[in-house]
């Protein structure tokens, strides 16, 4: 029902910055118009793990360990999301997830890896 391609992930020296882009498809529309983009991450050995997320309202918000240095956005015209991560550290380095959450279902996309060197 709706695909979701992520990009940007790559390898960065600590102290960089990124941007990866989520593009969504397909039916993204709710008869409420209530969702959430998201972004994921998951490292190795380690469990999945909210990043930054951002309501259709507008209203973002951040894990703990990345607030201040990374921003979610979205452009409901063009149906993407953002994240754009600065100061970047080691402990950054993971699998990328896009997500987008509905009332009606749960989409996720193939994910970005992204590697912050010391």
């Amino acid at each position: 029902q709706v695909q979701l391609v992520e990009s940007g992930g790559g390898l960065v020296q600590a102290g960089g910055s990124l941007r990866l882009s989520c593009a969504a498809s397909g039916n993204i529309f709710s008869t409420l118009k209530l969702n959430v983009m998201g972004w994921y991450r998951q490292a190795p050995g380690k469990q999945r793990e909210l990043v930054a997320a951002i309501i259709s309202g507008g209203s973002p918000n951040y894990a703990d360990s990345v607030k201040g240095r990374f921003t979610i956005s979205r452009d409901n015209a063009k149906n993407m999301v953002y994240l754009q991560m600065n100061s970047l550290k080691p402990e950054d380095t993971a699998v990328y997830y896009c997500n987008y959450k509905t009332v009606a279902g749960d989409y996720w996309g193939q994910g970005t890896q992204v590697t912050v060197s010391s």
